[in-house]
């Protein structure tokens, strides 16, 4: 045995090297802990399948280098900002969320941790960045301008339906104003009389559309939000049995039973919202990271629910369908 006085040093500084490449590999194999916080049920299906299928194209595997933590508020918003702080307890990585109200949550919950908004309509009017360009705090993701939307929906239902005058805008109570102003604007240009009526609670579902009927209303546009895709089935099942034509804010509606829906391809953005994860857990900070706008928007049509109204869908329309539901 050859002994040293420098020794234990060499065997320390032996120990250290061989131990190092060990270290680093359990680090670079660290799971990504990423928390989705989701307003219901029926968005956490439609949110996760897209947004898996974006985490899986940028090569992560799910249970080995990233494990997903789920919290659906079941369609209730008072049980996001509850939700989104069980979230920050269990110290995610990034937290992802749906809905102006699962941002607004995420924000509240937490000023640290990065935040994506998979897909929210205008996160500068609803003040969750302070640019497109430069979102400059800890949130990010996709996001659409709802006021452009609106308008269009209104021409779309002008086209459809050429003569008619008065309009209804459903909508929930707590939505932007600058939605409800571009629809007016529309509106005005293309001489349609609105109406808006606002829902605080699903219960008021019933009530609302019979004011919708006391008040003679000739078609209806629906506005975005969380609590009005939550009760998609319903809403569509009550226009239907109105006679309402309606457009809608996302093909799903049409899916439903809807007459037609314009608005951006939700699944795309989803998937979008996996490149932002994977741009954070590589070390980007949200502040610095664009926010994302949608490039295509789809119309659909649904041609059975607009013969049961009596509908006719001009040509030009459907030749310039993305879909035709038959």
């Amino acid at each position: 045995m050859i002994r040293s006085r420098h020794g234990g040093l060499a065997v320390i500084l032996l120990a250290g090297l061989l131990a190092a490449p060990v270290a680093l590999h359990a680090q670079s194999a660290k799971t990504a802990r990423v928390g989705l916080l989701l307003p219901s049920d029926d968005s956490t299906t439609t949110f996760l399948v897209p947004f898996r299928q974006g985490l899986r194209d940028l090569g992560y595997v799910e249970g080995r280098t990233v494990s997903l933590e789920v919290r659906s508020a079941n369609g209730r918003t008072d049980r996001l900002p509850g939700l989104a702080r069980e979230l920050v307890r269990m110290n995610v990585d990034v937290l992802v969320t749906i809905t102006p109200p699962g941002v607004r949550a995420a924000r509240e919950a937490t000023s640290t941790i990065p935040i994506v908004a998979g897909a929210v309509d205008d996160a500068v009017e609803q003040g969750f960045v302070a640019s497109l360009a430069h979102p400059g705090g800890n949130v990010t993701g996709v996001s659409w301008l709802n006021t452009e939307l609106s308008a269009k929906r209104v021409e779309f239902l002008k086209e459809v339906l050429p003569k008619v005058t008065r309009v209804a805008v459903l909508r929930e109570a707590v939505g932007g104003a600058s939605s409800i102003q571009a629809t007016a604007t529309a509106a005005r240009a293309l001489r349609v009389q609105l109406q808006i009526f606002e829902l605080r609670d699903p219960n008021e579902l019933p009530t609302v559309f019979a004011a919708m009927a006391k008040e003679r209303i000739e078609a209806l546009t629906v506005l975005p939000g969380p609590m009005i895709t939550s009760q998609m089935p319903r809403i569509v099942e009550l226009a239907s049995r109105a006679r309402l034509p309606a457009v809608f804010p996302e093909a799903r509606f049409v899916e439903a039973g809807g007459m037609m829906s314009y608005g951006p391809n939700l699944a795309e953005m989803y998937r979008r919202a996996a490149g932002y994860v994977d741009k954070i857990l590589k070390g980007a900070k949200p502040s610095n990271l664009p926010v994302e706008q949608p490039t295509k928007f789809e119309s659909i049509i649904n041609l059975k629910a607009a013969k049961a109204l009596g509908v006719t869908i001009p040509q030009s329309v459907l030749l310039r369908a993305d879909q035709v539901i038959e």
